[in-house]
């Protein structure tokens, strides 16, 4: 733990679905004073995206399904077009993904590659969110995907160009940050 921080109290504020906590700290800012601050932390675990990409095609899967918390923030209809995810639960980041990409999108995969991990929204939420990319091909489409009845997952799969990908991070018609990210970094990185 870092010397400028203190946890003084911890209290559980809600443990419904995830863990919402209070924590109330002490913080020795850098010209040495001390503040006592409050802030409320959300723990709904880590977890691990991929973007899948054919060289051949120039195409990525992506997924659509309705997100709750887009609805009521403005998103008319609480659809979202995203990269495949999921939480870790008591998985590693490699299992975790390949378990979720064959749920989701029913392409079973074998080479992943880490691109990288991140905060995704570090003010308030604990989860690090670790980066995939696989390169898939027709003959690994296994079942229709679509999720986890179980789960009351309803996910459409997309299979898009990245030309069309991108326009519609342009457009505003992908507004998910960790699929904006992907596709950006196969952009950059020239992988299609």
């Amino acid at each position: 733990m870092a010397d400028n921080v203190k946890i003084l109290e911890t209290k559980v504020l809600s443990d419904n679905w995830y863990v919402l906590r209070k924590i109330t700290y002490e913080y020795i800012k850098r010209d040495g004073t001390k503040s006592i601050q409050s802030r409320e932390a959300y723990d709904r675990g880590n977890g691990a995206t991929i973007l899948l990409y054919n060289k051949d095609s120039h195409t990525v899967i992506l997924t659509r399904q309705f997100r709750l918390p887009t609805f009521v923030n403005g998103n008319e209809t609480g659809m979202l077009i995203e990269a495949c995810a999921g939480l870790l639960e008591k998985d590693n980041p490699e299992d975790c993904i390949k378990r979720e990409t064959e749920e989701e999108t029913g392409y079973k995969i074998t080479d992943i590659r880490k691109v990288f991990e991140a905060y995704m929204s570090p003010g308030s939420v604990t989860e690090i969110l670790y980066f995939f990319i696989a390169e898939y091909a027709t003959e690994m489409k296994v079942t229709d995907g679509g999720g986890l009845e179980e789960e009351e997952e309803n996910i459409e799969v997309l299979e898009l160009t990245i030309d069309e990908a991108m326009r519609m991070v342009e457009l505003g018609e992908i507004k998910d940050a960790k699929t904006i990210m992907l596709l950006q970094y196969v952009k950059l990185n020239n992988i299609l």
